[in-house]
């Protein structure tokens, strides 16, 4: 069970939400040469290309986590920030989380990779249907606290949106029941990917003046060798 908060014009609701599955959407992006941008930043630390775009990965729907702090192995895994959409009760909502990977398995097997870490998402999501109609001006930002850099910013234009990624992947895998959650892709980052302490990520909407946001930080664990 996750506790989710429902902020609309009418203030907050709880929602309790219990997830099912977890969809996580790679290469979305719109723009061929941003696309392509993103690819050459994974095949940079020997990640193969996809052989079809958007792909969808399935993940364990135990790994979604509000939690202020996650744990990974060792410090080869970096977060992303990503719009999330929830279907509860028919409908949907979106809010903000990262596709935590590790980038050293990464290299071997991205279905594996997206296994191994959490997923953090933020307590708080909107109604879908309040953001529908003006989605392209929605901004995505991600930065690293620890440093004080911004690591990701782009409106959500440059990615496509997540009703027509839900749209996609059932045409391809059947409707998503009720307590399914879909991550719908990322940005380019600045600099180069990698490891953070910690990590802030927010999902700004311009247009109805409101920010979701969620901060968490990572414990690494050690790696001992036998």
């Amino acid at each position: 069970m996750i506790e989710l908060i429902v902020q609309d014009a009418g203030g907050k609701m709880a929602l309790p939400f219990v997830p099912t599955q977890l969809v996580i959407a790679g290469w979305t992006g719109r723009d061929a040469a941003a696309l392509e941008a993103h690819i050459a930043e994974l095949e940079a630390l020997g990640i193969a290309r996809p052989k079809a775009v958007p792909i969808f990965y399935r993940a364990a729907a135990s790994l979604l986590t509000t939690a202020p702090v996650i744990q990974t192995v060792g410090r080869d895994a970096s977060g992303e920030v990503e719009a999330v959409l929830w279907k509860h009760g028919g409908a949907l909502y979106v809010g903000v989380g990262s596709d935590h990977t590790d980038r050293k398995l990464e290299a071997s097997g991205i279905t594996l990779s997206k296994q191994l870490c959490a997923k953090p998402v933020s307590t708080t999501v909107w109604r879908w249907a309040e953001v529908a109609g003006h989605w392209d001006r929605v901004v995505l930002r991600s930065r690293l606290p620890s440093s004080d850099a911004l690591y990701q910013e782009g409106a959500a234009a440059a990615l496509r949106r997540p009703d027509e990624l839900l749209a996609l992947y059932e045409a391809r895998a059947g409707a998503l029941p009720d307590g399914a959650v879909m991550f719908c892709g990322t940005l380019a980052v600045h600099g180069e990917i990698r490891f953070s302490p910690d990590m802030e990520l927010a999902l700004i909407d311009p247009v109805l003046g409101r920010t979701l946001t969620h901060r968490y930080a990572v414990d690494s664990l050690p790696i001992v060798e036998a």
